[in-house]
């Protein structure tokens, strides 16, 4: 068999995952990460930390291993994991889903935007608006959905979409408008104003809204504000996050959907034919998590923005521009004042000049829109302050 048919095909051309030749190529996570292990460099390029959760967290993980929690939990996750998901929804926004029929436990986030996308997109004639950069998996799923991909560009350096373009995107055609809130790759929030649009215009034009909220709690200035929490918008809304970031525990994949029932029960439809279910012994220990204290949560914000702006003061002393992230792990900089032309092939030769390993802006964008962001680089923050002072070091080696 010379081609092999099927539906990977357009899930590795949405993720830009195809070569002219047909063949597949690695994400540039694994490209990027498979560099840093070659030279040793530094990875600030996939968004993992270098360090262990909370000891409350993995304590119950263990403890529950040894009660004999290993076995299939229910479909919808167990009842009291939901049951801290929407005590942390109302604890945090003001929300109140019902555990019984509005939360639903996944295999990490990442399943459940495709359950969430392969559930409520219905075919050739929909599409799916999304903000570009975006995380990769978004087009793949877009893709095997069999709907149309339509980005919104955000650009340097705030990272905010212009609203008459916004506005132009959206259409009558338009099943989902997918917000990622705080923002991958970019680390932007989105303004009032911003989430108020989208709100009108899902309204408008009877579209779903799904958002990925995955750094809800690393947000540098204010709290995060959920698109569900806006008037109007609850009805409309899935809203997706996960356990992986807040408690540094990305290994272990459990994530979770909340919205109305009806919204819910159709993500369900699907997930059920996915994993099925996932990480037993995480669970409850993840409802541990969600019940730590206030001064947790405030805690990895002010741990993170500490990180933040150390990496930032290192990037500017290389002599990089500097987008300022208003949330995430991630920086975004300019890699145009020392020396880069092309993205790209400034990532590959930076680990032998700097011993420090980031990503391309462009690999998050389609095809067409990748020279907007073509001397931008992402780097992460999420790591050891020795880390990031090692690697602010290695960086100022560019200036020299």
């Amino acid at each position: 068999m010379r081609e092999i048919p099927g539906a990977w095909r357009r899930a590795a051309e949405g993720a830009g995952l195809r070569a002219p030749d047909g063949t597949t190529v690695p994400t540039i996570f694994a490209e990027m990460s498979a560099l840093a292990a070659q030279t040793g460099a530094i990875n600030l390029g996939q968004g993992f930390p270098d360090e262990d959760g909370p000891a409350q967290i993995l304590e119950a993980a263990r403890e529950a291993i040894a009660r004999g929690i290993n076995q299939y939990p229910p479909g919808r996750g167990f009842p009291d994991l939901r049951l801290a998901i929407a005590e942390h929804q109302q604890r945090f926004y003001g929300l109140r889903p019902d555990p019984e029929r509005d939360v639903l436990v996944t295999a990490g986030a990442t399943e459940a935007l495709a359950a969430t996308l392969l559930g409520l997109v219905d075919g050739p004639g929909d599409e799916v608006v999304v903000f570009e950069p975006f995380y990769d998996s978004y087009a793949a799923c877009v893709a095997l959905a069999g709907a149309r991909l339509v980005p919104v560009p955000l650009r340097w350096p705030d990272f905010q979409p212009d609203l008459d373009e916004l506005a132009a995107a959206v259409t009558d055609r338009t099943r989902v408008i997918l917000v990622n809130d705080p923002h991958n790759p970019t680390g932007s929030v989105f303004s009032r104003e911003v989430l108020e649009r989208i709100v009108e215009l899902a309204e408008r034009h009877d579209a779903v809204i799904v958002t990925d909220e995955v750094y809800e709690h690393l947000v540098f200035s204010g709290p995060h504000v959920p698109i569900a929490t806006l008037p109007g918008a609850w009805e409309r809304t899935v809203s997706i996050s996960s356990a992986g970031k807040t408690f540094s525990v990305t290994g272990w994949k459990i994530g979770w959907v909340t919205g109305p029932a009806p919204l819910v029960s159709a993500v369900l439809a699907v997930k059920q034919f996915l994993t099925y279910v996932n990480g037993s012994p995480f669970q409850p220990a993840i409802a541990t998590g969600l019940r730590l204290s206030d001064d947790f949560f405030r805690g990895i914000a002010q741990s993170l923005r500490a990180k933040r702006d150390l990496l930032g003061d290192g990037l500017r002393a290389a002599g990089f521009g500097v987008a300022e992230p208003a949330g995430s792990y991630f920086t975004v900089a300019d890699a145009e004042p020392v020396g880069a032309a092309d993205a790209a092939e400034f990532c590959r030769t930076l680990p032998e000049r700097a011993g420090v390993v980031a990503v391309p802006l462009p690999a998050f964008a389609t095809a067409p829109h990748r020279d907007r962001y073509r001397t931008l680089v992402r780097f992460a923050a999420c790591k050891r302050v020795e880390v990031l002072q090692d690697a602010a070091s290695r960086l100022a080696a560019l200036r020299a």
